[in-house]
């Protein structure tokens, strides 16, 4: 890709530092930039509970080098690490392909550098992958479009450059995009404090909605496509992504908008037949009902918090992985580029 587009590639969240990991503190983004070191696996499972760092390729790369910290500190120690790094969030998929990735090369004897080594081969081929997604993405896209796109899936999220975002970074420096809007994201408001503060950062123009101005948008025409992320992305394209993803979606079909997920071939899991076996994670209460310790909700109020849901396949115009394209995705076309089961 041509160097506009890297030129809008600046932030890194995930940092090896030879002894630790530094992860940018996304909770506390806008306002703060601020770091926390993990010397141990203990220490990366609550980051990555906690949501310091998050987004499915971000967390794979984040547990890999807790593994390493593990073997660091005490070989004996791995077992228990992966069943903790594993035990940190059930959804992301990358999260149990990274981790399983680590122990083969465990399991072959790997000491700890040669398991740096694994881990940062991890970290790499993700920016590679997002680097080539993005030119994928992008060449689907006509001159002058304007993408609407939900949560974060960009640097922070990853490795470097994005999955979607990184769709949104290449069509932006080709010219293919002219008009980027972001959804707030709740409850966490990811797109309000993550993907608004990434995309100005490296000089691209981004307007912010709220979620449930996201029909009428398309209704006006602005929006041609609705780009996003993947958690985990089952046999037939059934993907699990942010809650309000699917409401996206149908919304999209509806007003002829398309709607494109973006993520690598780590995410798609061609173990899990359907949408339906995918299991999505509940979170407290307490997100909903407050906000940055404050709380909003009345006492006594009740609150449901799923924080992913599943967009049918029929609703998915184009999956977009560094392996490939599938359109109109279902189990043929996925087997077709992934393989059977």
């Amino acid at each position: 890709m041509s160097s506009p587009t890297i030129s809008h590639d600046s932030v890194r969240a995930v940092l090896w530092q030879g002894d630790r990991l530094r992860l940018l503190d996304q909770r506390l983004l806008p306002a703060q930039e601020r770091s926390i070191d993990c010397t141990d696996a203990d220490e990366v499972a609550t980051a990555i509970r906690d949501l310091v760092v998050r987004g499915a390729p971000a967390i794979g790369i984040a547990a890999a080098w807790g593994v390493v910290l593990a073997a660091q500190r005490d070989p004996a120690s791995l077992p228990g690490a992966l069943a903790t790094l594993r035990a940190a969030r059930p959804t992301a998929v990358n999260l149990m392909w990274a981790l399983d990735r680590m122990k083969r090369a465990i399991d072959a004897e790997a000491d700890a550098a040669a398991l740096a080594r694994e881990a940062q081969a991890i970290q790499d081929e993700d920016l590679a992958a997002n680097r080539r997604m993005g030119e994928l993405g992008a060449a689907l896209i006509e001159g002058g479009s304007g993408v609407l796109t939900h949560c974060n899936t960009g640097s922070l999220a990853t490795a470097g450059f994005g999955t979607a975002l990184g769709v949104i970074r290449a069509g932006v420096a080709d010219g293919r995009i002219a008009r980027v809007f972001a959804g707030e994201t709740r409850p966490w408001l990811q797109g309000a404090r993550l993907t608004m503060w990434e995309l100005l950062r490296d000089g691209i123009a981004a307007t912010l909605i709220a979620d449930s101005a996201a029909s009428h948008l398309m209704k006006t025409g602005q929006v041609q496509w609705v780009v996003v992320g993947a958690d985990r992305i089952a046999a037939n394209g059934d993907t699990a992504n942010k809650i309000g993803t699917y409401q996206l979606a149908i919304a999209a079909r509806h007003h002829g908008v398309k709607f494109m997920v973006v993520a690598p071939s780590s995410t798609v899991d061609m173990a899990t037949t359907t949408g339906e076996d995918i299991e999505i994670e509940l979170r407290s209460s307490d997100e909903l009902l407050g906000y940055a310790g404050a709380r909003t909700v009345v006492e006594g109020a009740k609150a449901w918090n799923p924080v992913f849901d599943v967009t049918p396949h029929t609703l998915i115009d184009a999956i977009v992985t560094e392996r490939g394209v599938v359109e109109k995705p279902d189990a043929a076309r996925m087997a077709a580029l992934f393989g059977a089961r």
